[in-house]
């Protein structure tokens, strides 16, 4: 099972590709870079798979050694200065599940977000008090200022989304209309957003009936699909757990496939964006 590792950003994994493919260009193999290096194979293994930070001696070793120029060791080195630095969500990473510490960078680079969520309205399209409600009920654990601050991140994260024109496409069941978080105004606040959301280009909503038939997502938790137009990061799913803040990330052909296709058909039995929009009034 692939995984994005913890800590390693986009720009690092792409940096980490780019490695590898001037390894191979210079045909050099990895026991052979290990050896420029002073290291084991392992450890160049490591590097290539963004298992491990990029180490900037470590880097400008191994591009010498593949024949690299002045110049274009420069330019990977500033690039690398730029990956190294925090990302945007570094303020909130101590009240952050750990696999959207995970994930945090490839949903930043998204292109389009796909949604399933079984009861409750997409996270991505929750209110301030809607999703404060929701983590008292599944976050009881948690100080109230850690839920504030789990707000503030989310709120952080719809708004960074929008400004970066990425697609989101949520499939949620109407019981999500139903079940009562918080009070009457919060439903009430919640329901006219989701309105206002579906108007968005940007947004796709589509509802399944309570009285609609059995569907491929039924039955399943929350799952999440990233698309990034970044030819070195494939796809990626995360499928929440039933634990506090677990998930599931995959990165896998077979598993992103295999949910594509299960989105796809959901999304086919779900009612159509337009009739979605009516069942929201």
């Amino acid at each position: 099972m692939a995984r994005v590792r913890s800590g390693r950003t986009v720009a690092h994994m792409v940096l980490a590709t780019r490695l590898k493919t001037l390894r191979e260009a210079a045909g050099m193999s990895r026991g052979e870079a290990a050896t420029a290096l002073g290291a084991h194979t392992a450890t160049v293994r490591r590097i290539e798979q963004a298992e491990t930070s990029l180490d900037e001696g470590q880097v400008h070793a191994l591009l010498t050694a593949y024949g690299a120029g002045t110049a274009e060791i420069e330019a990977f080195l500033g690039q690398l200065a730029a990956a190294n630095l925090p990302g945007w969500w570094h303020p909130w990473r101590s009240v952050m599940d750990s696999w959207q510490l995970d994930l945090m960078s490839v949903e930043s680079a998204a292109r389009i977000i796909r949604v399933w969520e079984p009861a409750l309205v997409p996270a991505l399209l929750r209110t301030p008090s809607y999703a404060r409600a929701v983590d008292n009920v599944r976050r009881p654990d948690l100080p109230p200022e850690d839920k504030d601050r789990r707000t503030e991140l989310l709120m952080e994260r719809q708004k960074r989304l929008r400004h970066q024109n990425t697609s989101i496409w949520a499939i949620m069941s109407a019981a999500a209309l139903r079940t009562s978080v918080g009070d009457e105004d919060v439903m009430a606040e919640q329901r006219q957003a989701l309105r206002a959301a579906v108007e968005r280009p940007d947004v796709t909503l589509q509802i399944h009936p309570l009285d609609g038939r059995c569907h491929p997502m039924t039955g399943m938790p929350t799952v999440t699909l990233y698309r990034v137009d970044v030819e070195e990061i494939p796809d990626t799913v995360v499928r929440e757990g039933d634990l506090r803040g677990s998930a599931e990330v995959l990165n896998s052909l077979h598993a992103v496939s295999a949910y594509h296709l299960l989105m796809d058909h959901t999304c086919v039995i779900a009612l159509h964006p337009d009739e979605s929009k009516e069942a929201l009034t």
